[in-house]
């Protein structure tokens, strides 16, 4: 039988930080190897009394997807939707990708980790979380037929998404273990702005645009025009 919803703000910042250390958890070891016993410990409780906020493991890995996706479907999103022309918004939308998992790498982890484990029997449990990125493709696409690029430059939605997102999986989730004591740091800024730059670099040549320079990403355009 499970336990009733915690409530009430206390139970909110609780939860939060079951969240945070389960993130961090799942990230390291995967969902097999991650026990609940050690995500209490991390937030100091004992295993019941996580159980009260999440009921088993399953629950507690959902919700951390949940969170996890649904707040970078929110930086893609407001990228997505600023104004400016399609190109210039999608490297908003990039960039907004790249500083996201260089603030969040977990995600790049168990993206990793979900996919190395998938089987047919057993299907990523990421999939269940991802409605939210397919409508709002399906939103752009509509909203953005008639701009120049999308006429001129079709593109293999598939290709661009394994190209950009894989790329900076695999550079954050991968690399630091295949290069072992030589101290690799993806996360370290100068390395990340770098890897932010030759991923637009890549999103250009696959969307054939012109921009040059850093993307116009940190704020919507003021006046000029795309």
């Amino acid at each position: 039988m499970s336990q009733p919803a915690a409530r009430g703000p206390r139970a909110s910042l609780t939860r939060g930080a079951i969240l945070r250390a389960a993130e961090s958890l799942f990230a390291e070891r995967g969902f097999d190897a991650a026990r609940l016993e050690d995500v209490a410990l991390s937030v100091g409780m004992r295993r019941a009394s996580l159980v009260y906020h999440f009921r088993d493991k399953q629950e507690l890995y959902d919700a951390v997807l949940a969170d996890l996706l649904e707040a970078l479907l929110a930086r893609v999103a407001a990228a997505l939707r600023s104004s400016g022309g399609l190109g210039v918004r999608v490297e908003r939308a990039v960039s907004a990708w790249v500083d996201f998992i260089g603030e969040r790498p977990a995600l790049a982890r168990i993206v990793l980790r979900e996919a190395a484990g998938a089987t047919p029997e057993r299907p990523p449990a990421i999939l269940r979380h991802l409605g939210g990125f397919h409508a709002l493709a399906r939103e752009v696409f509509d909203a953005t037929r008639d701009d120049p690029l999308a006429r001129a430059a079709p593109i293999d939605p598939v290709h661009f998404a394994s190209a950009i997102a894989g790329a900076t999986v695999f550079f954050v989730a991968a690399m630091p273990a295949l290069m072992p004591g030589t101290g690799f740091d993806p996360l370290a800024s100068g390395r990340l702005a770098a890897h932010r730059e030759d991923v637009l670099r890549i999103a250009r040549r696959l969307l054939g645009t012109s921009l040059r320079g850093r993307a116009r990403h940190a704020e919507p355009n003021r006046g000029e025009s795309p």
